[in-house]
């Protein structure tokens, strides 16, 4: 029979157990499930996307807080990535090292001297020992708390600039750096590599050979790629690394205008998706850092207008009818963790807490539904599909499987069907808003011939529709 005391033991103990102190406020009602553990993933045989270890499909669906872990506390690590999960992210990226003297909110620096071979660590810590906290605790944290929201974290060891500007970083301690990493993290099933960081690939190669080649000999099951600079892509300078196990663009900020480089894909990010498509060895690919919802055309003349939510739509489904492995969105207040107080970067004015809301954060899992709804290991881009191709916000992107064929239109413009290009005497035709995620019936349509559909409303940017066509 249980006495008062025992009562009174009872509560506290669980008490204890439920809520921690923070270091900021000695108060926090964090609660971590810390047994549970997210299954390893893969690339598919096909070589085209990524599962899960026990086969099923998974479609990255990524989102970029650059920034979290020096400006975000404890609490507010939850609230984001809760938020994510609830927008239906599955991927967040960061920048573990964003700088070299780079500190969380708790004043806590993740390097000795700024020298990347000597993190600042307590010895016998962890991060549920508060009391004891330091910049690792805060990233353990942080990843604790992804896994319990399902959550994979694309982290990024070393920001590019630091190993770019002012030779501060050198092959010895980039190796000595990558092993702290992976031995620290070797159990997390949770973590993917983004080695560079919004960086050429052509420059310091023996620095990012090193730190990919270092983690990847120790850890061979956490996926790894490279993030790299503006409308640059992974593919061109490590298809053929070893420790690169699929590809990863940054179609960049740029308008058709602003970017006069002759050989760039400017806005048209489906083009890197096509290049990588056709190279050996086969890779999965996808667009890391299209324009953000949020920031200006071009990024530094605050004065030009902002890209939006129909602009980081087009950017998704372009990429990912063409075959693309997933995509990641991101906003120019959550990359940079905005705060009251803060140095905005590109004219920024809107906190981060409201960003989390913006229109396209909430319209991306439409994308997501849209592509697992259907048979996902055989889907391949069929630009054959269309009759009325064209170019700029006129293209039209088509993927299909054996008995589905899905046609995007990002401004409502016809389109032209090739019938014939999937199983079945007819075909089902409805229509897909990638605003909200409604499907509205067309009819029945014989699968032979040429086939027009016409969406409704006005023929403008931002009037998306993906047409969807079933075999009966």
């Amino acid at each position: 029979m249980l006495t008062k005391n025992n009562y009174l033991y009872l509560f506290i103990a669980s008490f204890a157990l439920l809520f921690t102190s923070c270091k900021e406020d000695k108060k926090s009602n964090d609660s971590l499930a810390l047994e549970a553990t997210l299954p390893k993933l893969k690339i598919s045989e096909n070589q085209r996307f990524f599962m899960s270890e026990d086969g099923k499909p998974f479609f990255w669906l990524g989102d970029t807080g650059w920034l979290m872990l020096g400006r975000l506390n404890r609490e507010e690590i939850k609230t984001y990535i809760e938020d994510r999960k609830d927008k239906g992210f599955n991927v967040i990226q960061i920048m573990i090292l964003h700088k070299l003297d780079v500190k969380n909110v708790y004043g806590d620096l993740a390097l000795t001297n700024e020298d990347v071979s000597k993190p600042l660590t307590t010895e016998g810590n962890d991060y549920k020992n508060l009391q004891e906290y330091d910049y690792w605790d805060h990233l353990d944290y942080a990843l604790e708390v992804a896994e319990q929201n399902g959550i994979y974290m694309a982290m990024v060891p070393v920001w590019g600039t630091n190993v770019a500007k002012g030779n501060k970083v050198n092959v010895a301690q980039a190796q000595k750096y990558a092993q702290f990493l992976a031995d620290r993290y070797k159990n997390k099933t949770n973590i993917i590599w983004l080695n560079g960081g919004d960086t050429k690939g052509n420059e310091f190669q023996d620095i990012w050979n090193a730190i990919g080649s270092t983690i990847k000999k120790s850890n061979p099951d956490q996926l790894m790629t490279f993030h790299p600079y503006g409308r640059t892509d992974s593919s061109e300078n490590f298809q053929e690394a070893k420790w690169l196990d699929f590809n990863m663009f940054q179609s960049g900020h740029k308008t058709y205008d602003q970017d006069t480089v002759k050989t760039s894909f400017k806005e048209d990010n489906f083009k890197y998706v096509k290049r990588d498509y056709a190279l050996k060895p086969t890779k999965p690919t996808l667009d890391g850092e299209p324009s953000y919802e949020g920031i200006p055309h071009g990024l530094h003349d605050t004065l030009q207008p902002k890209w939006n939510a129909n602009d980081v739509r087009r950017y998704a489904y372009w990429s990912v009818f063409a075959g693309a492995s997933g995509y990641t969105y991101g906003h120019s207040a959550v990359m940079q963790m905005f705060r009251k107080g803060d140095n905005p970067a590109y004219g920024n004015r809107e906190l981060w807490n409201k960003a989390i809301h913006a229109p396209g954060a909430g319209q991306m899992i439409y994308l997501k539904k849209l592509m697992l709804e259907f048979p996902y290991f055989e889907r391949i881009p069929d630009q054959s599909l269309i009759a009325n191709q064209g170019d700029k916000y006129d293209y039209l992107a088509a993927t299909r499987g054996k008995n589905y064929a899905l046609i995007y239109t990002y401004n409502g413009k016809k389109i032209a069907v090739n019938m014939g290009k999937i199983e079945g005497s007819d075909l089902e035709a409805n229509w897909y808003n990638p605003r909200n995620g409604e499907t509205t019936k067309i009819g029945t349509f014989a699968n032979k011939g040429t086939q027009d559909f016409q969406p409704s409303g006005k023929n403008e940017e931002g009037n998306d529709w993906v047409l969807i066509l079933k075999s009966k």
